[in-house]
């Protein structure tokens, strides 16, 4: 499986952004996780936002929650992230990551994770 993430970019505070991750090779035949991470300088990888494939069980991490959604579009194997309200505090590059076989309670552990794509840089200015 690759991950291929995009949509970053530089906006101001209060803005949105739509970060993708377009998967490839086996993908989405699997019954696991997927979810995006940010890591930010200085600071350990944190996790942001995920679900369980095929339930859409939706996870967030408490800083996103009602600002951020993730969704998906099976027929391009490809997971959204849409970033609503954004605030400097969400600076940081954001990676998507999989793991085919991974369990609900693994979800927000980075560690659990066999696949991340490359990143992509959001900057949000104050």
């Amino acid at each position: 499986v690759q991950l291929q993430a995009s949509g970053g970019g530089l906006v101001q505070a209060g803005g949105s952004l739509r970060l993708s991750c377009a998967a490839s090779g086996r993908t989405f035949s699997w019954s696991g996780n997927m979810a995006w991470f940010r890591q930010s300088s200085g600071k350990e990888r944190e996790f942001v936002a995920g679900f369980r494939w095929p339930s859409s069980t939706m996870n967030y991490a408490d800083s996103v929650k009602g600002r951020f959604a993730m969704s998906r579009d099976t027929s391009k194997n490809t997971v959204f992230l849409q970033m609503n309200a954004l605030q400097s505090e969400d600076t940081a590059v954001y990676y998507c990551a999989a793991n085919p076989r991974g369990i609900l309670s693994t979800m927000r552990r980075v560690d659990s994770y066999y696949y991340w794509g490359q990143g992509t840089e959001v900057t949000v200015s104050s």
